[in-house]
């Protein structure tokens, strides 16, 4: 597992609120089944209750360099200790009234199997890789070594409609704690 203590955020370029995400509260999602990394499809406009969907640009293999510059990108670097926090904070997220959490990307589902599994998730990552989702959403994006790929932010969702946006996100590894301070503040504990 990785160590989330070895990245210095402050040596990389923190991201800017380009107000690319500005439109996504209030906006209730369209029927677009996504596949799961547990062999499902997920389609998060039709689930009851309240959602976290983290979504992050991709996660690098152990066996497999990031792309050339990788770190210099405003926000890219991040991706496991993003995924490791919501992890770590899984049950704490349950105890504070999420009934689903999932991480997306635009990476293929069978890369993401190696993740899930490599980091242990006890949810499941969901693709975006024909960027289905991410165009009907109009969500913002950077293009690295031809791949498009989704800035970092989450969405808290009830009953399909999106009620919080966090955007842009740094340093990751504190996403999941920000998001359980909103929870907090709005279940007023």
């Amino acid at each position: 597992m990785v160590n989330l203590n070895e990245v210095d955020w402050s040596q990389l370029p923190r991201p800017e609120d380009d107000g690319a995400a500005a439109h996504l509260t209030g906006i209730t999602l369209k029927h677009l089944p996504l596949p799961a990394t547990n062999g499902s499809q997920v389609d998060l406009a039709s689930l009851q209750g309240q959602i976290v969907l983290y979504i992050y640009p991709m996660t690098g293999r152990p066996d497999v360099p990031l792309p050339d510059g990788w770190d210099g990108i405003p926000g890219a670097r991040g991706c496991t200790p993003q995924s490791c926090a919501f992890r770590d904070h899984y049950a704490d997220l349950k105890a504070f009234g999420v009934d689903h959490l999932f991480g997306l990307s635009t990476q293929a589902t069978e890369y993401q199997v190696e993740a899930a599994e490599r980091m242990h998730l006890p949810f499941p990552l969901l693709s975006d890789a024909d960027l289905t989702f991410g165009n009907a959403l109009e969500l913002p994006t950077f293009e690295v070594e031809g791949m498009t790929l989704h800035k970092r932010m989450a969405l808290i969702l009830r009953n399909g409609k999106i009620v919080k946006t966090f955007y842009p996100v740094f340093p990751p590894d504190r996403n999941a704690d920000d998001v359980m301070e909103w929870l907090k503040a709005q279940s007023g504990r």
